[in-house]
């Protein structure tokens, strides 16, 4: 029983820590992560008040949350949406991991730390600093609302095939010692089994499962559970670790219908075991000492320049963008819990020595936290990088617009195709292109007046294909803005509100386009009516208001209706 209430005592102390910290880091405005860490270092006997003492306690709490932690990241792992990504996303996912490793393993050992010479040390070292944390970004760039964003997909798909490639190395991990190519080969086979096996089940008989329990919340909820311990008990069994059988009980649900469903019903469990996920990371931090510090310091360093090497310039050369390339490295600078998980594997192997986990532990908890500034200040660190390389000639303008660029006007904004295009849209998001579709039904002849100005060059073909001009543009910087034929403008329109312009805001772009532009009527979107009439006050020549267009339609819509309903009569 003295165990049972160390237990719970301990996690109930954990929770109270970790939400009083997180309240605090909310009033400063600082991550909530950093308060989950901060709590469990106040709790642990190294940093804190010796409140846990259970190492028997702390070890469970953190292996659970690591399983349903691992079984959620399953979840989001569609197979059937990752052959959709196309080949561009493949070599992205090939090669920054494959990139990373080779860099990190041939560098590392010039750099003369008084880590990384035990056997297998060097291998973990590459294999760590070559994952980056799901969990931190996928909920960073939700918060943001950039998960959509061609950056934010790129980002996220890198993270799908980082976990793949962890699951391999998992594979293989037990047989390091013997590295036998048949013994390899057989873990290989293991996990090809493991997962058809649990393909095969879930279609065939949790499908039905969830069908026949349907109504009832509580048994989807514990079906899903049964199902991620079951498949962690049988890769035990089989000489896996249990983790990666959470993540394949995972994987097979999410390639089914219903697993969207059931990572909505594990939402809330999910962030209960994130959070003692993180306070056991708090506890585990020894007092750090001089050493360890400037060793994670260097760990860090290196991480963040392997990110910027191996992700911006596939992605660059993908024609994918200069400024997603660098908003991608970004996202994706922090050690991933993932490399935690295949540490303590490590350790448990002996493959490698108490220092470098600690090394490697202290590095990630730093990581976390200076990843949530990093990807918070995402687009004004990527534009500094942008700017640097545009110096050089590497930007994502199109020949004839760099020409117009050099040159320092727009021309008009004829852009080489002999027509005055006098209407700019900046920005090509929901309003824009509904605008654009508009344009092609109704007014053809109006498409060869107007440039549609946006940073991401996904949309470059298709607008161009329809007739248009496209430039590239960054709202958030006046300088970006001034070679795209502005000053000659006519009509400049934004049809994105505050909730989604990046480092910018309508005032501001008021304020920059009345003088860029001043000849122009000047056309923006607001999503408050009041602060459409300050902008309407400050010179805009019309404001539009989705919300207030939307009601003037439902009015007419229904008024119509029922006068045609009295008329049939």
């Amino acid at each position: 029983m003295h165990g049972e209430e160390s237990l719970l005592q301990d996690i109930g102390l954990s929770i109270i820590f970790a939400t009083v910290l997180s309240h605090i880091a909310r009033v400063l405005k600082q991550p909530l992560i950093l308060g989950y860490i901060i709590g469990g270092a106040m709790l642990g006997k190294e940093m804190g008040f010796e409140l846990v003492t259970n190492e028997a306690s702390i070890e469970l709490i953190s292996e659970i949350g690591l399983i349903l932690l691992l079984f959620i990241i399953g979840l989001e792992i569609n197979l059937a949406e990752l052959a959709k990504m196309g080949k561009a996303m493949f070599t992205l996912g090939i090669l920054q991991f494959t990139l990373s490793v080779a860099f990190v393993y041939s560098v590392f050992p010039f750099f003369g730390l008084p880590i990384g010479s035990e056997k297998f040390d060097l291998l973990y070292i590459a294999v760590a600093l070559s994952l980056s944390s799901t969990l931190i970004v996928v909920k960073l760039l939700q918060d943001k609302v950039e998960i959509n964003t061609l950056s934010g997909k790129l980002t996220v798909g890198v993270l799908v095939f980082q976990d793949i490639w962890a699951i391999l190395f998992m594979g293989v991990q037990p047989n390091l010692n013997n590295p036998e190519i048949l013994k390899i080969l057989t873990s290989v086979g293991i996990i090809v089994l493991l997962i058809a096996f649990s393909f095969s089940v879930s279609r065939y008989v949790l499908a039905k499962l969830y069908k026949a329990c349907a109504s009832s919340p509580e048994l989807i909820l514990l079906t899903s559970i049964m199902w991620c311990f079951f498949v962690c008990g049988i890769a035990g069994k089989v000489g896996l670790s249990k983790e990666m059988g959470a993540l394949v009980a995972g994987m097979s649900i999410a390639a089914f219908p219903y697993g969207a469903d059931v990572i909505s019903k594990l939402i809330g469990i999910r962030d209960f075991f994130v959070t003692l996920f993180f306070v056991a990371l708090g506890l585990k931090v020894p007092l750090p000492s001089l050493e360890v510090i400037g060793l994670s310091a260097a760990i860090i360093t290196l991480m963040l320049f392997v990110r910027m090497i191996t992700i911006a310039p596939v992605i660059i050369k993908l024609n994918k963008g200069v400024r997603n390339g660098f908003l991608t490295a970004l996202n994706l600078a922090q050690i991933s819990e993932f490399s935690l998980v295949i540490l303590a594997l490590g350790a448990g192997f002996e493959h490698i020595t108490p220092k470098l986990q600690a090394v490697i532990l202290t590095s990630t908890i730093i990581a976390s936290v200076l990843s949530t500034y990093i990807i918070m200040y995402n687009h004004n660190i990527a534009a500094t990088f942008e700017r640097l390389l545009a110096r050089v000639g590497i930007s994502d303008q199109t020949e004839d617009s760099g020409k117009d660029d050099k040159s320092g006007h727009g021309g008009h904004g004829g852009h080489g195709d002999g027509m005055v295009r006098d209407i700019i849209v900046l920005g090509y998001f929901r309003i824009a292109r509904a605008f654009v579709e508009y344009l092609e039904d109704l007014s053809p002849s109006l498409i060869k007046r107007i440039i549609i100005a946006d940073y991401n060059p996904a949309f470059k073909d298709e607008l161009t294909n329809k007739g248009f001009q496209w430039a590239y543009a960054d709202l958030a910087h006046p300088d970006s803005l001034s070679h795209i034929g502005l000053h000659d403008a006519s009509m400049v329109i934004c049809t994105i509100s505050d909730s989604f312009l990046k480092g910018t805001n309508n005032n501001r772009l008021l304020s920059t386009l009345s003088k860029l532009a001043p000849n122009a009527k000047i056309i923006l979107t607001s999503d408050e009516p009041g602060e459409a009439k300050k902008l309407v006050a400050d010179g805009a020549q019309k404001v539009i208001i989705p919300g207030v267009i939307t009601g003037e339609f439902l009015y007419e819509y229904i008024s119509r209706g029922m006068r045609n309903n009295e008329r049939e009569v």
